[in-house]
């Protein structure tokens, strides 16, 4: 169990000292105990106000971040378990239009049970209001963060919580559509966890509360920090190698084990990159790092295959993030290095082909500059996702083909032994690439 701190305290711990100035909140008259005229309404809200402090179950207002000026909304749970009535939704729909007003990036600090019985359907439709209110932020290119704290559950959840570009959630915190008192009996309770929703693909990011503060004010800083209107440079290669001499020979090199991966890579690229996890349908793919980062102090947002097959969360994953990037108005960065897409019974139950198309589709439709870099293996369509069209390049010890060399030969019918001299056929080396105007150029070692 998770310390459930009050939302100013919430607020306090994330935010520079003394910074935080609160909005003002709208007013709403309202019949005796509700627009339901709910027996002991009233009285419950004033007993909650003498507990809490507070008049509502969100407080907003603005705050610095590490230095970075933000929106900010905290719940309180301890005011009717940090539910959503009418006048919660009007301080939310407010604390939105002032971050559209002042081109703010929002945080919400979570911690709510759900919509307000007492106010019945007129409670649940705030969703659709808050749901407005995202819509309308995201199209202003503006950045959503999320603090899952304990309980993140109902309506909550499935509006600023997981509607949230990044989701960030604390060890231990409830995280779940179904709150504690409404789930089946013999469901698994790990399912409604922080680390279980992580697990998933649904959040981003499992921190330890003393690491908040640092985490929220390292996302805000790559967020606010200037893009490239041109495509971004591709990485050095890492390795010193020369050009393969053969097909054969490119592929041996793309599939040394000693060969340098996306992480390598990455590493070497950013000054700090921020990882986002999960494709927000169920599944992960540890074969597939995604986030952003900042280059020469420049926000830019990232895709890199690791060298494995390249499994439907995978795919997914990236899409999203490429998406973020394009609304953002973030440069992208693709790392391309796999057989091929993972094609496995449960990989084309997952939606390989949906996952893939998805993928082509998102780097098609991209606004913003895409760079990819092929670093080790481009097999096939799999591969090929991820690559931007005139603007790819290739390390010495890559290749990509159409299909893999020694499945090209079992389709022509010939024998395994054939093989590399498929290979030079299929003209897969670097430079043959760079020939057929597939990649734009080698790119080598620096020094």
């Amino acid at each position: 169990m998770t310390t459930r701190l009050s939302a100013r305290a919430a607020i306090a711990s994330v935010t520079d000292p003394g910074t935080f100035a609160e909005l003002p909140a709208p007013q709403r008259e309202s019949a005796p105990d509700g627009p339901l005229g709910w027996s002991g309404y009233d009285d419950s809200r004033e007993r909650a106000a003498a507990r809490t402090g507070e008049r509502e179950s969100v407080i907003t207002g603005t705050a610095l971040l590490g230095g970075f000026r933000a929106t900010v909304i905290s719940f309180e749970f301890g005011f009717l378990g940090g539910s959503l009535g009418e006048r919660t939704g009007d301080r939310l729909e407010a604390a939105y239009a002032h971050a559209r007003e002042h081109r703010l990036p929002l945080v919400s600090l979570i911690a709510t049970g759900g919509s307000r019985m007492q106010e019945g359907m007129l409670a649940l439709t705030q969703l659709q209001r808050v749901a407005r209110q995202c819509v309308l932020t995201r199209a202003a290119g503006l950045p959503q963060i999320a603090v899952l704290r304990d309980p993140t559950t109902g309506g909550g959840w499935a509006t600023l919580g997981a509607g949230a570009d990044v989701i960030l959630a604390l060890p231990g915190a409830q995280v779940g559509f179904a709150g504690s008192r409404v789930r089946p009996a013999d469901a698994d309770p790990a399912a409604y966890t922080a680390e279980g929703q992580y697990a998933a693909g649904h959040v981003d990011a499992v921190v330890p509360a003393a690491d908040m503060p640092a985490a929220l004010a390292d996302w805000l800083r790559v967020l606010a920090a200037p893009r490239a209107a041109e495509p971004v440079e591709p990485p050095a290669a890492l390795a010193d190698v020369t050009p393969p001499l053969t097909g054969w020979d490119a592929v041996r090199q793309a599939r040394h084990p000693g060969r340098p991966h996306a992480e390598a890579y990455l590493d070497a690229y950013f000054e700090l990159r921020l990882p986002l996890s999960g494709d927000r349908a169920g599944a992960t793919d540890p074969g597939m790092l995604c986030g952003f980062g900042l280059r020469e102090g420049r926000a830019v947002a990232y895709a890199a295959q690791c060298g494995t097959a390249t499994r439907p969360a995978g795919y997914r994953t990236a899409a999203r993030v490429i998406r973020l990037a394009d609304r953002l108005g973030v440069p992208v960065l693709t790392l391309v290095d796999t057989p091929g897409a993972a094609n496995d019974a449960a990989a084309e139950h997952a939606g390989a082909g949906a996952a893939i198309a998805d993928t082509f589709a998102a780097v098609a439709a991209a606004g913003v500059p895409v760079t990819t870099l092929l670093i080790g293996e481009g097999g096939s369509g799999g591969a090929l996702a991820l690559a931007a069209p005139g603007n790819t390049w290739v390390t010495p010890d890559s290749y990509f083909s159409v299909i893999a060399p020694e499945l090209a030969a079992a389709i022509l019918k010939r024998p395994a032994q054939e093989a590399p001299a498929t290979a030079d056929q299929l003209r897969i080396r670097p430079q043959d690439l760079v020939a057929l105007g597939v990649a734009r150029g080698v790119v080598h070692r620096k020094g």
